[in-house]
């Protein structure tokens, strides 16, 4: 997800804790797990079977299945309440959605700037047409994930300046999508500053440089095989057609100054890489992304931030001249307000924070209910019983919670303990354990329709039309429609669900010693 810079507690309700159920429910403890089920159906029945890609909508179906689950509490639904805001409080949930501003607050003042214009321009000079721009995207959007190790914020970005530049290009809209959500895969399962790395590699108690060393045999296998597959699949998946002369429309969109950006982008990279939090990297980057901006004459102050005022506003007159004042003749809802990159960056995640606090919250009533113990209880008698199967019922279980948590990070750290107690009883190694934790989460957190990371990225894309007259909302991609091509993702899980059957690169705790685990 993103890098928060600190060693991971107890923020988030670790299941396989002494503490019983807070919650009591009619049906017993799966009834907790109702409200995450209601969600899940009206996902399905909304995004995919209506086609209706809504964030309010999934708001709504995340509400309804909050009040229904509180009917079948036993006694007081004071307790189911209070839980409600235990979730909704979570810092996993916050850091997430602070993730997702900073970088669409970054990501659209780039674009203010040209940065687009620029790709596309690149992409022409250097040949890189419908067929490989997906997996040029791929590539690239790895490489940024893995330098700042937030995929949620690559996900913001590349969506918002390199969706648009292969659509141009003549890239499938599908496919292009997903080439960016495999690239933020890659990114947050390797990266050493990642949170989901860290959560692994300290709650199965390894080192973070030992984890991402061991961990790199199986992404690259996964990455090559989906860079692959997304060069086979872009040469049978057309594109759309675009309003107007294609061509025309890229050499109009087509300006080499707006590669400057590249700049603002190696800041962030470079601030993260350092060490620094993931807030105050992209914080620089923005403020390098406006400057120049301004100093170029990219774009003026007022794309970045402006306000609108009435003529009548006490200070209209005196304000006037000023670039980040507009002065509205003809006022209406509309018209009147604050706008700019800066402004619009964050206002698109606004809903979608809201869909993932209550989802958030779900998942703590599940977890308070004791229905996710419970499947987990069951797996540890009944399947858990060799190493072979302790392996797949590790990947099993973070698929299980990955369906029911969609912000990858707070999946994580409510599996990790299952997933250790799995592997001591078979004397698994750390760093084997930390692998198919992190594999998986990182992986399903971009994959399922209704997940965080599918769901950012379509947020973002769903202001696209707005910020190009060419670019239609037939050109919006509904979350339903790209899970069969998010490649690395399905690959990564491929990969360790071998692994486990073969017993390719295991180790047990005798084979190799972990570090001293980094606190961080």
């Amino acid at each position: 997800m993103s890098n928060a810079n600190d060693r991971p507690g107890d923020e988030f309700t670790q299941v396989t804790g002494s503490e019983e159920p807070r919650i009591e429910f009619y049906g017993g403890r799966g009834m907790s797990a109702l409200p995450i089920l209601i969600f899940i159906a009206w996902a399905i029945f909304q995004t995919a079977l209506l086609r209706i890609a809504d964030e309010p909508g999934l708001v709504a179906g995340m509400l309804i299945g909050l009040i229904v689950g509180m009917f079948f509490v036993k006694g007081s639904w004071t307790t189911y309440a209070s839980t409600i805001f235990e979730g909704m409080t979570q810092p996993v949930a916050v850091t997430a959605i602070v993730a997702w501003i900073w970088a669409g607050m970054f990501s659209t003042t780039l674009q203010a700037g040209g940065f687009v214009s620029g790709l596309v321009w690149l992409a022409d000079v250097l040949g890189i047409g419908a067929t490989l721009f997906p997996a040029a995207t791929f590539l690239l959007a790895g490489l940024l994930a893995t330098g700042i190790g937030t995929g949620y914020g690559t996900t913001v970005a590349f969506v918002i300046l390199f969706f648009p530049a292969g659509i141009l290009l003549g890239a499938n809209p599908v496919l292009l999508f997903g080439a960016i959500l495999s690239g933020a895969i890659f990114g947050d399962n390797l990266a050493p500053v990642s949170d989901t790395t860290i959560v692994s590699a300290v709650t199965q108690d390894s080192d973070i440089g030992g984890v991402v060393a061991s961990r790199f045999k199986y992404a690259v296998v996964a990455a090559v095989l989906a860079l692959v597959a997304y060069v086979v699949a872009s040469a049978s998946m057309p594109g759309l057609d675009v309003t107007g002369d294609q061509a025309e429309i890229l050499v109009e969109e087509s300006n080499p100054i707006g590669l400057v950006h590249l700049l603002s982008m190696a800041v962030v990279i470079g601030t993260a890489v350092a060490g620094r939090h993931i807030i105050e990297a992209i914080s620089w980057g923005i403020v390098v992304a406006f400057v120049l901006n301004v100093a170029l004459g990219l774009a003026p102050i007022s794309s970045m931030v402006v306000f609108r005022a009435p003529a009548d506003a006490p200070l209209a007159d005196a304000l006037a001249g000023l670039p980040i004042i507009e002065i509205v003749t003809e006022t209406s809802d509309l018209s009147v307000g604050v706008g700019g990159s800066i402004y619009s960056g964050a206002q698109g995640f606004f809903a979608l924070s809201i869909l993932v606090l209550f989802i958030i919250a779900a998942a703590q009533i599940m977890i308070r209910g004791g229905a996710f113990q419970a499947a987990l209880d069951w797996s540890l008698e009944n399947v858990a019983t060799n190493v072979r199967n302790a392996e797949l019922t590790m990947v099993g279980s973070s698929i299980l919670i990955n369906a029911a948590i969609t912000i990858n990070t707070a999946a994580e750290v409510a599996i990790a303990p299952y997933i250790a107690k799995v592997g001591e009883r078979f004397n698994i190694n750390g760093y084997r354990r930390a692998n198919i934790l992190d594999a998986n989460t990182s992986a399903l957190g971009y994959i399922f329709p209704w997940s965080g990371g599918v769901l950012v990225g379509f947020s973002a894309m769903s202001d696209l039309p707005d910020e190009y007259e060419w670019f239609t909302e037939a050109m919006v991609v509904n979350p339903a429609d790209v899970f069969p091509y998010v490649f690395h993702g399905w690959l990564l899980v491929a990969v360790f669900l071998l692994a486990a059957l073969t017993g390719f690169g295991r180790e047990y705790v005798i084979d190799r010693q972990s570090e001293e685990v980094a606190r961080v």
